[in-house]
């Protein structure tokens, strides 16, 4: 690479026009600060590296003042952004894969002779992996009382809670005055009637003042925000607790003890290689991360719910209210459900997993921050 690149070879290289340039400089967003030999302004490495930022989160829908937030993090480096660009791409290609899926609907409907509605032609523009598999979720999704529990008591002596990308409010305590943030129409249609009040908004754009509440929470949300770093800062911005069930992406060990991602469905981990490390989110809410053990009779149907009860996946209903069954896609899912039906059929499954039959809960990555 040369030494030192010109503004019009940058802007010839990142495919942006020199006025553009012209106006990151003007508000101090990317300066170029070297000089070439004839001495005009000039970008070094440096400068090119941010700006290579700076445009990858732009093409991402950032606005600029968010933007040099951002770069400006002093606790992130080069090697920290590319994770973050990566995996924000990566949340980017499945809402993609979510209008695919809307698009594949409308398509099979007109082959029938049926019509669909202006409303639901103008869903897959603004498609989300939720508005997706949402309409899945009342006959899987629903509370675990013993980890309902957690949460509540992780809670405190909050009385003014906000869920954030709360679903249709499965875990909101009851004995709470709760405020609900939820940005699918889908799941925002499936709040049961007397449900908290919910507002339509992103987690990485929380529409309250800073302390507004005693406590946020989130749960089993965090892998469908854009930017999970930022959401959960948001959410210590607005409250003075934070509570958030997810789960560990960065401990390989989780993927190897399930035998669903181990044997039958591998491409898990590569939903999982970009996700923020649990230090990471943790460091974003200021808190700790405690282990969740996972009842054998779960009777929330996420993803590792039935690790005891391999029948269900062979189930439709189980798989279409479970996000990961989407993003994996459906050659991937036909693959392994055809290969679990069978080594289940065989006996093989017992074979391998026969130990699991004997314990009351696992261990299998999901986690409690608590702030």
């Amino acid at each position: 690479m040369e030494e030192h690149l010109t503004v019009g070879r940058v802007a010839e290289l990142a495919g942006v026009s020199v006025r553009t340039l012209h106006h990151y400089d003007a508000i101090g967003l990317v300066r170029p600060s070297a000089r070439t030999p004839a001495g005009y302004r000039a970008y070094a490495a440096g400068d090119v590296e941010r700006l290579r930022e700076v445009l990858a989160y732009r093409r991402l829908g950032f606005g600029l003042r968010e933007i040099a937030r951002l770069v400006d993090d002093p606790g992130t480096d080069a090697v920290a952004h590319l994770r973050r660009l990566r995996g924000l791409l990566l949340r980017q290609r499945d809402r993609a894969t979510a209008a695919v899926v809307a698009i594949d609907r409308e398509l099979e409907a007109r082959a029938m002779g049926i019509r669909t509605t202006p409303e639901e032609q103008l869903t897959m523009f603004g498609a989300r992996l939720y508005d997706t598999i949402g309409s899945a979720y009342p006959a899987t999704r629903r509370t675990e009382p013993r980890i309902a529990a957690r949460v509540w008591e992780a809670l405190g002596d909050a009385r003014t809670v906000l869920n954030v990308g709360a679903g249709t409010g499965s875990y909101e305590p009851p004995d709470r005055e709760v405020t609900a943030v939820e940005p699918s129409a889908v799941m925002r249609a499936q709040r049961p009637a007397g449900a908290a009040p919910c507002v339509a908004a992103d987690a990485e754009r929380l529409p309250f003042e800073d302390g507004a509440f005693d406590a946020a929470m989130a749960f089993s949300t965090v892998h469908h925000w854009r930017d999970p770093i930022a959401g959960l800062r948001e959410m210590r911005r607005v409250a003075r607790r934070v509570v958030v069930f997810t789960h560990d992406g960065s401990d390989a060990a989780w993927r190897e003890r399930f035998w669903l991602t181990r044997d039958y469905l591998p491409e898990v981990a590569g939903l999982v290689a970009d996700w923020p490390s649990l230090a990471e989110l943790a460091r974003a809410v200021g808190g700790r991360a405690e282990p969740v053990l996972i009842p054998w009779d779960c009777a929330d149907g996420f993803f590792e719910a039935h690790w005891r009860r391999p029948e269900a996946y062979l189930e439709e209903s189980v798989r279409r209210a479970v996000s990961v069954w989407t993003r994996v896609g459906p050659q991937a899912e036909r693959r392994s459900v055809k290969a679990l039906r069978d080594d289940l059929a065989s006996g093989r499954w017992a074979d391998r997993n026969g130990d699991l039959l004997a314990l009351d809960t696992a261990e299998l990555g999901l986690r409690l921050l608590v702030a």
